[in-house]
């Protein structure tokens, strides 16, 4: 299952995410949710701490960072790469 934050769906409502990206992300989402093969796509481990590892997908000028809990894919954010690592840390 693929849990997006609320961050990210009210970026997609007021329009900061355009809808084409989103779509092509939760593309994304939806084979790893099937296959679950982290190799399909240019994802990157990044940090870890104690509790989960967490991943970055790029997809053109942008990035999603999500961790992986229980086979479930949570996105908590996806913004263009100049921006995505300053909402995340």
């Amino acid at each position: 299952m693929v849990v997006y934050e609320e961050s990210v769906k009210k970026a997609v409502i007021k329009g900061l995410l355009p809808k084409d990206v989103f779509k092509r992300f939760n593309n994304v989402f939806i084979a790893l949710d099937t296959t679950h093969d982290l190799s399909l796509f240019d994802i990157k481990k990044l940090k870890s701490s104690e509790e989960r590892t967490y991943y970055r997908v790029r997809k053109g000028k942008y990035r999603a960072i999500f961790y992986i809990e229980d086979n479930n894919y949570f996105v908590i954010s996806i913004a263009k790469r100049e921006e995505v690592y300053d909402k995340w840390e």
